[in-house]
């Protein structure tokens, strides 16, 4: 029975990952997700209290996964430069995979605190590393350094995702050429 219910809310939390990567936090909802899982409306209420303990969840779930994969990247660099540019390329190679368009569905979104507090741990160990790394390189703000690091790759994230004219390999180098030279300053 356990294991039953364990492949279940596995099965949930799966069509949870597609309806956010399809449609944003507006297609999550449980008519959905009893509709993609087969299962009646008032079952995923056994499983789930409300959309903000899916969205917990997953956060739980998946953004560890995802934040140990940029991490092994880094650490596999061996200069503070090479550990920024496999931090923007393992972001940017994670696009258009399922839980991470879920993940990023996910941080744009209002979020309840337990949800945010997940997300924000899961962010801090890669925050530290790339902290560490702009440090290495001499930057007198790293902490604000990392922060915009970040956002240059969340916009190449959103320009990938949007199918724009460039391909996502052009738009990586482009991000990674800009982060170097930027962190250099």
């Amino acid at each position: 029975m356990a294991q039953h219910r364990s492949m279940q809310r596995g099965a949930l939390l799966d069509a949870a990952r597609s309806l956010l990567s399809e449609g944003g936090t507006e297609a999550l909802t449980f008519p959905a997700l009893a509709e993609r899982t087969g299962l009646a409306r008032s079952s995923v209420y056994e499983y789930f209290r409300s959309r903000a303990a899916v969205v917990e969840e997953l956060c739980a779930v998946d953004f560890p996964v995802w934040a140990a994969e940029i991490e092994a990247a880094m650490e596999q660099a061996q200069s503070p430069e090479a550990k920024v540019e496999a931090y923007v390329r393992s972001q940017l190679g994670l696009v258009g995979n399922r839980r991470h368009r879920a993940v990023v569905a996910i941080s744009a979104s209002e979020l309840d605190a337990g949800a945010r507090e997940k997300i924000r741990a899961a962010h801090g160990g890669l925050a530290a590393m790339i902290v560490e790394a702009l440090a290495a390189l001499g930057h007198e703000q790293p902490r604000l350094a990392a922060v915009l690091l970040q956002g240059t790759v969340d916009a190449a994230v959103r320009r990938i995702e949007l199918g724009a004219a460039e391909d996502a390999g052009t738009v990586a180098e482009v991000a990674v050429a800009l982060a170097l030279r930027g962190v250099q300053g």
